[in-house]
């Protein structure tokens, strides 16, 4: 059921009676597009407003330079912002880069490849927007690694930053880097940051 929440601030939680499954879930996203809609693993729904413009720009920039190495890479499968995973721990989540191999997505059935994939992508990044707080993205990376992720990164545009996440490990930032490179699963990408520090001061 498509909702009005144009006098309400975001994000909105809501938890449902029942918990939505996934084909509820998904008929409940395509009804309420631009909003982007999530579940934790408690069943509660998180619902956030769209990305603005510079945010936007941000997210098409870092996803369309990791598609182009993933492409030429050739060994794993890459995914939009709009992708949501199932996660181990019941949640869907859908970061703004997703990646994982092409061995763990082809062992998925047809049917699973085509909802929401039961897998933790190996490696993904989120990237800030002016409606993300930081600390709601941080407590969202440690669910990542909590999942299973083996890498992930949050850029944040606002604070010039990226911050390297991986299991076992305290986070690592770096304020306004010229570029990072990634270690494994996905050893060999380089994010030339620069861009995104330009527009930040648009």
């Amino acid at each position: 059921m498509p909702l009005n929440l144009d006098s309400l601030a975001t994000p909105i939680a809501l938890r449902p009676a029942i918990t939505l499954s996934d084909d509820e879930l998904m008929r409940f996203s395509r009804e309420n597009k631009p909003y982007k809609i999530e579940r934790n693993r408690d069943g509660e729904i998180t619902i956030m407003t769209p990305v603005g413009g510079i945010g936007s720009a941000h997210e098409e920039y870092v996803s369309g330079e990791f598609y182009i190495w993933t492409k030429q890479d050739g060994t794993g499968k890459s995914f939009s912002p709009s992708g949501g995973f199932n996660l181990p721990d019941g949640s869907c989540l859908s970061p703004d880069v997703a990646w994982t191999t092409l061995d763990r997505w082809n062992s998925l059935s047809a049917k699973e490849q085509a909802g929401f994939p039961p897998i933790c992508p190996s490696f993904l990044i989120e990237v800030r927007s002016q409606s993300d707080t930081r600390r709601a993205l941080e407590a969202k990376m440690q669910l990542w690694l909590d999942n299973g992720a083996q890498l992930a990164w949050l850029v944040d545009p606002i604070a010039e930053s990226v911050t390297v996440y991986r299991p076992g490990q305290e986070p690592a930032t770096m304020h306004r880097p010229d570029s990072v490179s990634a270690t494994a699963p996905v050893e060999g990408f380089v994010l030339d940051c620069n861009p995104l520090w330009q527009a930040a001061k648009l």
